[in-house]
């Protein structure tokens, strides 16, 4: 078994697309119109077969949830994403330059991890690490 989709909620697909191809550098996998709905996926060029969802809050969610749904993504409470990168302080760097709201520098974490931490345009938490030993 092998993990292929996993999804973010966004507040807009388009501001999201810049962040996470453009800033992260992910390659849009999927770009496609489904009805009256937008099916936009991007991914990290060393898994191709790795699709992060940037889903606008609509169907298959209950409509009686998206108001509520809306609140916690602009809150930061909805789960965010982990990358593992080789440098994490390069990537904090270019990430930081390119205006992203960060959230952590760079630090030592004493589960065998350095890592960062960022929010995406629309709030969801983006973290990037490098294991120390």
């Amino acid at each position: 078994m092998k993990l292929s989709h996993t999804f973010l909620f966004v507040r807009d697909q388009d501001e999201a697309l810049k962040f996470y191809r453009d800033v992260l550098g992910l390659e849009v996998r999927t770009d496609a119109p489904i009805e009256d709905h937008r099916w936009l996926t991007v991914g990290p060029p060393e898994q191709p077969d790795v699709e992060i969802g940037l889903s606008h809050i609509g169907p298959p969610v209950p409509p009686t949830d998206h108001e509520a749904l809306h609140a916690l993504l602009a809150k930061g409470s909805l789960h965010g994403i982990i990358f593992v990168t080789p440098d994490v302080d390069a990537k904090f760097e270019q990430v930081r330059a390119a205006g992203a709201e960060v959230l952590q520098e760079p630090v030592d974490q004493p589960y065998g991890v350095r890592d960062c931490a960022f929010r995406d345009p629309s709030g969801n938490m983006v973290r990037f690490s490098s294991p120390r030993f």
